[in-house]
């Protein structure tokens, strides 16, 4: 069979054998006919709670989370939604637009172009979250066991709305909802706690859970302690065009939101399989190789031990060059020791925890990747393999293992499969 992959923005076709490859995809949606209606619905029409209009009074200062350039989210369209909702209550000017970076770089110019719009840029104040510019946050003390510091813009502000769109995410359960505010806009102290060992490792850490998460479950705490004054998500299709839209108080929403991404996105598989052939989505998920260790943890949750993971994405943006993630790959010799390593230290550097998922993957799993932006020594370094060719290596492959079962997930972690067993 021919199946093109979701792979940088054109795709990538490869050719799988029809006897033995069972292609997993989330349930088709149709992109809405008017996304504009259903963004206006969403805010006048909330899960729960007052519709946003109401929430607002002139003269206040309004902030509002987007994610950053490494996600799918409809930005322009979602935010152009509120302003025009907020129109005659509160000035443009007195909105300010914090990019969610979390401990991502901070955003290009033409980036912020891209995602914005010239309306938001001309008309509302646009900033880059820079988690590791103290003078750029405020200490709001203890939530639980996590020290709380949050952009000092989105603190200030007298009205609080957070934007985003909800997908299973690895560790986290869900994106969108409260990830909007911690780690999106947290400190690195914050960041760095959220993300410690004890967590990553946790077994509820993983796809499609919240509750009893202890990621997520901190994540609700810092949202609900800090406060949210409204939220909207979106869902997209595998086109990132708008399907649904969700408003509200930010849990409220949040749950409402993810309990129809699940339906959609987690698939049941009878068993597992011996090669898995994945994706991360496709630009902008895939734009390095940091990111694309979700594709691959989508992959791990079917594949059996001692499979092979096949993962195709372009990292134009390299490993990337920022951020601690080459640092740590490149400071032990194996996946193996750089497991332990993260499990022994008493301390969380930034990035670690991406490591700590490849490198629980590794220990189960053969991982090999298929990318434009890094050669096969640059994925050596990493601990990876190279797949010059998807189509030849999984062939190459079957070879070695002639009754080789074969799962493909063409749309990466936009589709979440499980063992039906297990759940």
């Amino acid at each position: 069979m021919r199946i093109t992959l979701a792979y940088g923005t054109t795709g990538l076709p490869v050719e799988l054998p029809d006897e033995r490859t069972t292609v997993v995809e989330p349930i088709h949606q149709a992109a809405s006919q008017r996304p504009a209606a259903l963004l206006r619905a969403a805010l006048r029409e909330p899960v729960a709670g007052s519709p946003l209009r109401q929430l607002a009074r002139p003269g206040q200062q309004v902030a509002i989370s987007v994610c950053d350039i490494t996600r799918a989210q409809p930005r322009r369209q979602m935010l152009e939604a509120i302003l025009d909702e907020l129109d005659g209550v509160i000035r443009p000017a007195d909105v300010t637009v914090l990019v969610a970076t979390g401990t991502h770089r901070s955003s290009t110019p033409a980036e912020l172009l891209a995602m914005l719009g010239p309306r938001v840029l001309g008309d509302c104040q646009v900033l880059d979250h820079v988690a590791r510019d103290r003078s750029m946050l405020t200490d709001l003390g203890m939530v639980g066991d996590v020290p709380v510091l949050l952009n000092r813009y989105w603190v200030a502000a007298d009205l609080r709305i957070t934007t985003g769109f909800v997908e299973p995410h690895f560790f986290a359960g869900f994106s969108g909802g409260p990830k909007m505010v911690a780690p999106g806009l947290a400190g690195m102290e914050t960041t760095l706690e959220l993300h410690n060992a004890r967590r990553i490792g946790d077994p509820r850490a993983t796809w499609g859970v919240c509750e009893g998460n202890p990621v997520h479950d901190a994540l609700r705490a810092i949202a609900t302690a800090t406060g949210v004054d409204f939220a909207l998500d979106v869902l997209l299709n595998d086109e990132q065009h708008i399907t649904r839209a969700f408003g509200g108080p930010v849990l409220a929403m949040h749950t409402a939101a993810r309990s129809v991404a699940r339906r959609e996105a987690m698939r049941a598989v009878p068993e597992r399989f011996d090669i898995v052939v994945t994706t991360n989505s496709g630009y902008p998920l895939d734009q390095n190789l940091y990111q694309a260790i979700k594709g691959i943890s989508a992959a791990a949750e079917i594949v059996r031990d001692g499979g092979t993971i096949v993962c195709a994405a372009e990292c134009r943006d390299g490993l990337p060059d920022h951020g601690s993630y080459a640092h740590i790959l490149a400071s032990r010799a194996t996946p193996a020791e750089l497991l332990a390593a993260i499990d022994a230290s008493t301390t969380t550097v930034p990035d670690q925890w991406q490591v700590q998922v490849q490198a629980r993957i590794q220990a189960r799993a053969r991982v090999l990747v298929h990318c434009a932006g890094l050669s096969a020594a640059q994925l050596a370094a990493a601990h990876l393999e190279a797949a010059d060719d998807v189509t030849e290596t999984v062939a190459r492959l079957i070879r070695d293992q002639p009754a080789a079962r074969i799962a493909v997930l063409p749309q990466g972690p936009q589709t979440i499969a499980y063992v039906a067993a297990t759940r």
